[in-house]
């Protein structure tokens, strides 16, 4: 099974991005669960959220507490939210963050684990237009823990957003997601 846990605020679309992720997984008939946890719920609070995928049927109903990755859609929660809890040294730590993976590292007094590093805020600043991070880090995630196709994953972010918003931020998604894809950096 693959555990992720998602850190990020309010209105940065954290939880879409988790169910997302979740949804792409049934698109290559896979079992999931993705859900939130919220602490304050506004615009801006710190939130989480976990997805699992699998193949066979999930019977755990609690968060992620030994993740297999963390996804950190904003770097402000550096040193105020527990981002590395419970990972080992097989775990990926995916966060946008413009500066390198080394440097992270340090910030963050990481021993253990994967580090890699996207700049998600430009990207989506870019292509979108605002800094709604979730297309892009789904892309940095897929990059680097292949969970999902990303045919199955644009197919959901099309899925997802359609009606939403108008079809050329959809677009404008799938590049962020392609983008974030192929520049994420790690150590």
């Amino acid at each position: 099974m693959l555990e992720i846990r998602w850190h990020g605020r309010g209105g940065q679309g954290v939880v879409t991005a988790a169910k997302m992720l979740a949804a792409a997984s049934l698109r290559e008939k896979k079992y999931f669960q993705a859900f939130p946890e919220f602490g304050p719920e506004r615009r801006g609070a710190p939130l989480q959220a976990f997805t699992r995928i699998d193949t066979i049927p999930i019977r755990i109903y609690s968060h992620v507490t030994m993740p297999d990755a963390v996804v950190v859609m904003d770097d402000t929660l550096i040193g105020h939210t527990p981002l590395t809890e419970g990972l080992s040294e097989e775990s990926l730590l995916i966060v946008n963050y413009n500066r390198s993976p080394g440097e992270l590292r340090s910030r963050l007094k990481m021993q253990t684990g994967r580090l890699f590093t996207v700049r998600a805020t430009g990207i989506s600043l870019a292509n979108i237009g605002r800094p709604v991070t979730n297309t892009a880090m789904l892309g940095a995630l897929l990059s680097v823990c292949p969970a999902v196709s990303c045919r199955a994953a644009e197919e959901e972010i099309r899925h997802t957003l359609a009606g939403k918003i108008k079809a050329e931020l959809v677009e404008a998604n799938i590049l962020s997601f392609k983008e974030a894809f192929r520049e994420v950096k790690g150590e």
